[in-house]
């Protein structure tokens, strides 16, 4: 604390200038040559925004003296790493600190985990774990520093904070290049403000010396303060720019876009229509389809290849993750009927269905099945198992068998083929029925991997107790049919 009359050392956000202010200052002193003007025609896939410029700040100085609504804090997967940010952010913040992060059991690459400021002028810290970077796995470390960036603020969106004030995530230690980690920051930061612009107040990038030249020249490129700034940054963007949220492209999914797609390039020019339509969209997520009625039609014949069912059913589940990440699904995440846990005996993710928390009557099932793809579809590109706890469901709570036949069918093939077990926890006479039926008549591949659990106890035998987060109802029903044989397992507090 400060001395009584001594001037804080803390930074309130409101007071410093924002990303816009120095240049319009400049604006007012110069005039923008013709070639400028001449210009400003050209679009960016980012912009001129004057209203998100206006909420972003480029600060020099340690983000631990910021007094906005949370701080981000860059760490190790057992949040303790010794690095200049973190160790500013616990001398000002007191000792409990680090008795509130024994508590969180560490934080994977990639995730965001929150607790409280305590002696910080910033009532929240939000502390993410960047990746390791090796120049051969560039796109798995690409993938892991855009979910930091992403989960940070997605839980500053769920906790409705004001104001968020960014480290630069990547550290030295972990020899990630700090220009190609900025334009992964700045992009994000970007497209999330453009869809939930109006959940955040402020979004402050508190960076050093070594930094601030970085993200002064890379700044425009996302944020360009006039029309004429945008056209002058265009030349300068990377050709991977992400997809509408950010996140890198993986080249695999990508659908390449001829100039004529499926002519040859000796072909005469009398279909000038298609090649024209090559062209919509000046932007890296601009895609090119062929005729889907006639696909459909072939699929009913069953003429289509392999190969092109495939193809068929990945653009498929792209418009639907697209649509996932585009759409507002809040009141699906506020059931907690779905969120990921610890891992089980053999280091897989787990993840978690609470049946009793999904009112099947009351909520709109096409955004759950988009709300499951966003949650699942980074969880599925590695092993995972599925805890379904059936515990005290009724009929208000049965998802029809239409529905799930939808959603596997739905799903890429990664989710069926990463999917180890199912665990079915305290199942009823008549969901196992259900369950065989379904499994053995419309998901055939699924059945093999149920496993109907019958007790806590028998869980705990492929996933430690300290793994998952059981919702209290669970345990005291458990209790309560099987005998209260680990009643001192504290339950989760969100549950």
């Amino acid at each position: 604390m400060d001395p009584l009359g001594a001037p804080s050392q803390f930074v309130d956000v409101d007071s410093l200038p924002g990303w816009s202010d120095a240049y319009e200052a400049k604006q007012l002193d110069c005039h923008q040559s013709p070639v400028e003007k001449a210009q400003v025609h050209v679009r960016s896939p980012f912009p001129y925004r004057k209203d998100i410029n206006e909420k972003i700040i480029l600060w020099k100085g340690d983000v631990a003296l910021l007094n906005c609504t949370a701080i981000v804090n860059t760490s190790n997967e057992t949040l303790t790493d010794k690095n200049p940010v973190s160790e500013s952010i616990f001398m000002h913040a007191g000792p409990d600190l680090k008795d509130e992060l024994l508590k969180l059991k560490g934080c994977r690459t990639g995730e965001a985990k929150l607790t409280k400021g305590f002696n910080l002028a910033a009532r929240f810290i939000i502390h993410t774990v960047g990746p390791k970077y090796k120049s051969r796995y560039r796109t798995a470390a690409e993938s892991s520093l855009y979910s930091c960036y992403r989960n940070v603020l997605q839980l500053a969106k769920e906790q409705a904070m004001c104001s968020v004030g960014f480290c630069v995530i990547n550290t030295l230690k972990r020899c990630y290049p700090l220009e190609d980690a900025t334009h992964i920051a700045l992009r994000t930061v970007r497209r999330f403000l453009e869809v939930h612009g109006e959940t955040l107040e402020k979004v402050v990038f508190a960076v050093s010396e070594l930094e601030e030249a970085t993200y002064q020249k890379l700044l425009p490129l996302y944020f360009p303060r006039s029309l004429e700034e945008e056209a002058q940054s265009l030349p300068y963007l990377p050709a991977d720019i992400g997809n509408a949220e950010g996140e890198p492209v993986v080249p695999e999914r990508q659908i390449r876009i001829t100039e004529k797609p499926g002519v040859p390039d000796d072909a005469s020019d009398e279909e000038g229509l298609e090649a024209d339509l090559a062209f919509i969209g000046s932007h890296a997520f601009a895609r090119m389809e062929g005729d889907v009625d006639k696909q459909r039609r072939l699929i009913l014949q069953g003429q289509l290849s392999e190969a092109a069912l495939q193809k068929q059913h990945q653009r498929n589940y792209n418009r639907w993750l697209c649509q996932a990440r585009a759409e507002d699904l809040s009141d699906i995440a506020s059931l907690k009927a779905l969120y990921q846990t610890g891992v089980d005996n053999c280091g897989r993710t787990v993840m978690v269905v609470v049946g009793r928390n999904i009112p099947v009557t009351l909520i709109d099932m096409e955004k759950a099945l988009l709300y499951f793809i966003h949650v699942m579809d980074h969880i599925a590109v590695k092993e995972y198992v599925l805890v379904y706890f059936h515990t005290l469901t009724n009929d208000y709570n049965q998802l029809d068998s239409n529905f799930l036949k939808k959603l596997y069918d739905v799903v890429d093939a990664k989710y069926k083929r990463n999917l180890k077990a199912l665990y079915f926890v305290h199942p009823t006479f008549r969901s196992k029925v259900s369950a065989w039926f379904f499994t053995t008549f419309t998901v055939s591949g699924l059945k093999d991997k149920i496993h109907y659990v019958e007790s806590l106890q028998q869980l705990f035998t492929a996933i430690p107790p300290e793994q998952i987060d059981l919702p209290p109802f669970v345990l005291e029903y458990d209790a309560r049919e099987n005998g209260p044989y680990y009643s001192s397992y504290p339950p989760s507090p969100d549950l």
